[in-house]
């Protein structure tokens, strides 16, 4: 039986060092996401947005507290079941793009499935179908370096949403973007996320961007709060 819920949170904390020296990053976050909800996560830079994305993603641990992605509780799994379980279900979009230098756009977006141990032509069409449906047909055989950042970008997202993941984490998806290249993978990234009914969760500090989703969160001091 599906979830009822993409995301549960409750009572996350998450601090650093030891002592008096101790320095508290998440005070008690509490966050509910409906499957195919879209969520910003928004506040100052260090507020920490970006630990708590990795948190939720199951890429780092809380000091304490409960976590759930899709019913499964991270906080009780060791990595590797963390890692059957994104590698199954979650795609990841960064600032940086976080390519593979050495392989190819195509490479590139076939690369979620090899790790789930498909390599057969019905997923290697898939990866040419994405890349040729965000504008890509005649870059398959690019390497990073040789695409614009605005095309490096597509290809991850291409490459995430590969394998129809049920949540997608993104982290400044277009920080590193000219606004109009920007607003560009905004709504390649927005279509995507309504076809595949992907639940969404986004850092930015972007308003613009922050408005397109259907509720926005900022983190201040270390807890969630829900803006109009």
């Amino acid at each position: 039986m599906p979830a009822e819920n993409s995301l549960e949170v409750h009572h996350l904390f998450k601090s650093v060092g030891q002592g008096e020296h101790a320095l508290s990053i998440l005070t008690g976050v509490e966050l509910v996401v409906k499957p195919a909800e879209t969520i910003a996560l928004i506040g100052e830079s260090g507020s920490g947005k970006s630990t708590l994305l990795a948190i939720l993603a199951g890429l780092d641990d809380g000091s304490s507290g409960e976590v759930r992605l899709l019913g499964e509780p991270l906080h009780n799994m060791d990595e590797e079941a963390r890692a059957r379980l994104r590698a199954k279900h979650v795609g990841f979009v960064f600032q940086s793009f976080m390519l593979i230098p050495t392989l190819n756009a195509l490479e590139n977006v076939e690369l979620p499935a090899l790790l789930r141990g498909e390599n057969d032509k019905a997923s290697r069409e898939q990866a040419k179908r994405l890349l040729e449906q965000l504008g890509l047909g005649k870059r398959l055989d690019h390497l990073p370096a040789q695409l614009s950042g605005g095309e490096q970008q597509r290809v991850a997202l291409a490459r995430a949403f590969n394998g129809r993941p049920s949540v997608l984490f993104a982290d400044e998806p277009t920080g590193n973007l000219d606004r109009h290249t920007g607003d560009r993978i905004a709504d390649l990234l927005f279509s995507l996320n309504r076809d595949y009914a992907t639940t969404l969760i986004l850092v930015t500090h972007d308003p613009e961007l922050a408005a397109r989703c259907d509720r926005r969160l900022r983190l201040r001091d270390g807890k969630l709060w829900e803006e109009a």
